[in-house]
């Protein structure tokens, strides 16, 4: 059937688009912009705000968003009556916002801001009254929620329901009491939230934050007694350069080498040598599976919000999670032991601080499985963003940096180690080693496309020596949701499922840099920031976990072969199942 076309003008523009359009996307068909503040596409499309106001010679203007474009319409975005009613409603939103810019994390990247900013707010205080006051809610180890700072535009509402599938929070009460909260008010960190932090990547202000761990850094790093180690994450070097204005997608290994290096940390080692290490660990425990019969499939267990999400509304798959550390973890674990043991440090002493792009793994840092004789592997974990603003605090005039290296050896890793940070990458990475490993024939072509992209469910069939492996890949945890309901049901059947919690993997984490709606609609960070790392890949000498002489030396020297009573020890865990409320 073809597709019924709609013909109307918006600011003198013809514009032809197919039925069922809204006005705004009909704007944005012909390049004109209509501002936005609630508003993501296909999620939270509900004309709260208002910001996106038209004149269509109607009796009262109408929410672009929500306004199906009709044949013959004639649209106007820039009268003077559209102008004032957008100012005059970020003048009422300004009413009851606590507007203590100056401190707030988000100023200068805050979307209220660069609103009031555009439509020329001159008065803050123009409606000022009586004012809804919150606590702030800082319970969560990963997330703050300061609802003073609070739209109502329900852009975290909508992530969490609609893409996460958990729906911890929604709108309470009603009129000027109206709020954006947890059932009874509770605490987001007593609740079933997997603190991903993808709420934080949609929120256009202040009102959802990370909790700031630096002073903790800063700390650590003051105190002579303390022998400081740091480690970023593969998906940390393919964004952090955009904290300081370099293009999305800006591949900044060398650079975060040496400003972690001139933040005064005395090593700087890789997330992406314990990634490597992860994929013998990994690899190894999947081909035990499949040749003694364990539980198939297996699941991988890199990501603590997925795990979280697994633990909390799909217990029945906790057997199917790979018993593996995730890689700084693992990483954490290692710098207690082998490394301390090398350099004669004692243990105690050591403060491991990861880089992630992941709140979630504020989360993974407290719980208590993942330590040692009673030492946490990690002890403190900040985001990409944070690691953002210590440079900044420091001085360092970061996009001019030369480049610089890892310590080693716990610096040293291949390009099976940083692609983890994509969706689909530790698969690929897995594939890689267990390929090897399962027929012994070496792997000519290490790139497995079928793992690559952010198609919302990627599979394929691989032939490991005549036994087929089916594999599956997913991020979000609600689509990993639906694909174990799938399982659960007989509809279907993998031997290997890469999950990541997030939308895209870890480059698409709730640590990583703010990108605006609006930037995400002409620019997908997911797309870019992973093809930095799949260029990283390809130009490394080595891209096989178990080829890394570091990690090679590691087995040889400390554990003894992969899976073994020490690697288990060391390098594994256990989930148990978690109460919803």
């Amino acid at each position: 059937m073809d597709t019924k076309m709609i013909n109307l003008t918006i600011d003198g523009v013809n514009v032809s688009v197919p039925e069922g359009t809204s006005v705004l996307d009909a704007a944005k068909s012909v390049g004109i912009r209509i501002p936005t503040l609630c508003y993501l596409s296909g999620i939270n499309e509900i004309g709260a705000c208002r910001m996106c106001v038209v004149d269509t010679g109607a009796r009262a203007l109408s929410a672009a968003c929500v306004l199906p474009a009709s044949e013959g319409m004639k649209v106007k975005t820039n009268t003077p009556a559209v102008r004032e009613a957008r100012k005059i409603n970020l003048e009422l939103l300004l009413s009851n916002h606590d507007k203590k810019c100056l401190s707030c994390v988000r100023s200068t990247n805050c979307e209220l801001q660069g609103l009031c900013n555009e439509y020329g707010v001159e008065d803050e205080n123009r409606f000022a009254g009586s004012m809804t006051e919150h606590q702030i809610d800082d319970v969560s180890p990963s997330i703050v929620r300061n609802n003073n700072k609070c739209v109502l535009c329900r852009r975290c509402v909508a992530m969490c329901e609609k893409i996460q599938n958990i729906g911890v929070i929604g709108p309470t009460k009603r009129g000027f009491k109206t709020a954006i909260e947890s059932a009874w008010n509770m605490p987001l960190g007593t609740t079933a939230c997997v603190n991903c932090g993808q709420c934080i990547e949609v929120c256009p202000t202040g009102a959802l934050t990370e909790k700031d761990d630096t002073q903790k850094v800063w700390d650590a790093l003051g105190n002579p007694d303390k022998f400081v180690v740091v480690q970023p994450a593969p998906a940390v070097r393919a964004a952090l350069g955009e904290e300081f204005g370099m293009p999305m997608g800006s591949l900044v290994t060398g650079k975060m080498a040496t400003a972690l290096h001139r933040l005064g940390f005395d090593r700087v080692f890789d997330t992406d040598f314990a990634a490597d290490l992860t994929i013998m660990e990994e690899a190894y425990e999947l081909i035990d599976r499949l040749t003694n019969g364990g539980v198939l499939p297996m699941i991988t267990s890199c990501s603590p919000g997925w795990i979280k999400y697994c633990e909390t509304f799909h217990p029945d798959f906790i057997p199917n999670l790979s018993s593996c550390k995730s890689p700084h973890e693992m990483e954490g674990a290692i710098i207690k032991s082998y490394f301390a043991e090398k350099n004669g440090i004692d243990p105690k002493k050591i403060v491991v601080v990861s880089v992630m792009p992941c709140t979630a793994k504020k989360f993974e840092r407290a719980r208590p499985e993942l330590s040692v004789d009673g030492l946490a592997d990690v002890d403190v974990v900040i985001t990409t963003r944070e690691l953002g603003r210590m440079i900044k605090q420091a001085g360092i005039d970061f996009p001019n940096l030369p480049e610089g290296d890892f310590d080693d050896m716990l610096g040293d890793s291949t390009g099976a180690g940083v692609i983890f940070g994509a969706t689909g990458g530790v698969m690929e990475a897995a594939l890689r080693t267990a390929y090897e490993a399962v027929t012994g024939k070496t792997l000519e072509d290490v790139d497995f496309a079928a793992c690559r992209g952010i198609a919302g469910v990627k599979e394929a069939t691989i032939d490991l020596n005549g036994t087929p492996i089916s594999i599956a890949v997913t991020s979000s945890t609600g689509l990993a949701g639906m694909l174990l309901d799938q399982v659960r049901e007989g509809k279907k059947n993998y031997t290997f499922i890469e999950v990541m919690g997030c939308p895209g993997g870890c480059v698409n984490g709730g640590g990583q840099p703010i990108v605006t709606v609006e930037q995400r609609e002409k620019t997908d960070p997911r797309v870019l920031r992973a093809k930095a790392l799949y260029r990283e890949d390809a130009n490394k000498a080595i891209r096989k976990s178990h080829e890394n002489p570091s990690i090679k030396k590691l087995y040889a020297e400390f554990l003894e072969k992969p899976n073994s009573h020490k690697a288990h020890h060391l390098l594994h865990t256990h989930y148990a199942k978690r109460d919803k409320y």
